[in-house]
């Protein structure tokens, strides 16, 4: 019975890593070396000569325990396929709200492990992010109905009245929603 468990455990852990692994094609980098796996597009559309992008995205949900947001994948993926197309990352801005659930997955580390017994893992591609230049901004209304101040949020992540008000601004700034 031992041997069983040990051989079902196995296959399950090799099947979880291949669910995991990028899709044939895709490659990560060239701004966020780690995460964003894009792949070619062969024929796409050319960007148009002085293409300007300004996009905000909602992170509403929280990522499973250990593992990364994939909003925040996501987002990452946004900066790098732009990059390989060839936009300079200053005019393919992007901007993260976080409302809900998702606010948990950009608290410090010590935040995290005091109120979730240990890491999340979305840490170090916050930090990638942010270093990219995205924008990310929590829901001031929902980090207090969940107990987070800005001291618990990671530097660099900043706090808006709420989400309504994050993304009105955003609006007044240029940026669109993106209904993804």
């Amino acid at each position: 019975m031992q041997l069983y468990r040990h051989v079902v455990a196995s296959v399950l852990l090799m099947l979880s890593t291949a669910a995991q692994a990028q899709p044939p094609g895709f490659t990560h980098g060239p701004v966020i070396k780690n995460d964003g796996p894009v792949a070619p597009v062969p024929g796409h559309l050319p960007l148009p000569e002085g293409t300007r992008l300004k996009v905000a995205m909602d992170v509403v949900d929280r990522a499973a325990p250990g593992k990364k947001n994939r909003s925040f994948v996501t987002a990452a993926r946004y900066i790098n396929m732009h990059a390989a197309a060839g936009l300079p990352p200053d005019r393919a801005r992007l901007a993260l709200v976080i409302p809900g659930a998702g606010v948990h997955d950009v608290t410090t580390s010590a935040f995290h492990t005091r109120t979730h017994a240990g890491d999340h893992g979305s840490q170090d591609l916050i930090a990638n992010l942010l270093k990219a230049g995205v924008t990310i901004t929590v829901c001031g209304q929902s980090a207090a109905a969940q107990g987070i101040t800005k001291d618990d949020l990671i530097p660099g992540v900043t706090l808006s009245l709420s989400a309504i008000t994050a993304h009105a601004l955003l609006q007044q700034d240029g940026y669109m929603l993106n209904p993804f």
